[in-house]
């Protein structure tokens, strides 16, 4: 009976360990991407108050639609980079926050 209990004991052991690795994961990429949205938000900002500063001193119309293109198409190309950055940093959240249950399953075997 008491080798019975030192197994289960032993076991859920394990399983808080194996947990406990998974949650330290999962709070490393939640931060990881929190700092990456917080860092482009912060561009975004800094380059749309840019681009309003410079368009108030335009004095072609021709000139404001240049400057506005150019905006958009930096803004989207940034919003692009940005976003694929952050789907690999979710992708890696998800890889890493299973290995130590992967792990765990694999010496179950």
């Amino acid at each position: 009976m008491t080798a019975n209990f030192d197994d289960v004991q032993k076991i859920s052991k394990e399983n808080v360990d194996v947990a406990l690795k998974s949650l330290g994961a999962v709070s490393k990429g939640f931060q990881a991407i929190a700092v990456e949205v917080a860092d482009y938000s912060k561009k975004s900002f800094e380059d749309s108050t840019g681009f309003v500063e410079k368009l108030f001193g335009v004095k072609t119309l021709d000139k404001a639609i240049e400057l506005q293109t150019d905006y958009v198409k930096s803004s989207y190309e940034t919003y692009v980079s940005r976003m694929t950055k952050i789907g690999e940093l979710y992708a890696d959240l998800a890889k890493e926050s299973y290995k130590p249950i992967e792990t765990a399953i694999s010496k179950a075997k």
